[in-house]
């Protein structure tokens, strides 16, 4: 249910990208306010395009979220302040906790929310060796290097 929440959510914000520029075009006359005359075959391109973008937003939730382990020695209940502090320096606050021990985050600032369509939930498990992060491609790739440093020291 949540990759076709997610796709959905994809596709009207693909949909609403496009009417907007479209929209910025016609009443900025560079192309004409006849859908007929603006696109080539007009109505049927229009269908066209929808079905392209319902095509990449049923595609994007497959590559778009992720999982990450991040390393680490010692007893979790132990470096749980450390994750919360990296959590924090990313602009995470935390959400709630699960029965299995996890911990689900969201962004503080509602503007970053809204332009991840609330979809900015990043989810940190205890995992053997370690933690594993679960969310968004991009975000965990930031989160994950960030709890990374925290626990671990390189040197």
């Amino acid at each position: 249910m949540t990759y076709l929440r997610r796709a959905f959510k994809y596709l009207i914000q693909l949909t609403l990208i496009f009417t907007v520029l479209v929209g910025i075009l016609m009443l900025a006359g560079m192309i004409p306010l006849d859908v007929a005359l603006a696109f080539r075959k007009g109505w049927e391109s229009i269908w066209l395009i929808l079905g392209i973008f319902a095509v990449m937003a049923a595609i994007y939730p497959l590559f778009g979220y992720g999982k990450r382990v991040i390393p680490s020695t010692g007893d979790p209940s132990q470096l749980w302040d450390s994750v919360e502090q990296a959590m924090e320096a990313r602009g995470y606050i935390k959400a709630g906790e699960g029965e299995d021990g996890s911990r689900r985050y969201h962004l503080r600032s509602v503007v970053n929310r809204a332009a991840r369509l609330w979809e900015d939930t990043v989810t940190v498990s205890p995992v053997l060796g370690g933690f594993q992060a679960e969310g968004l491609s991009r975000d965990i790739a930031r989160v994950a290097m960030s709890i990374d440093h925290k626990l671990n020291r390189y040197e």
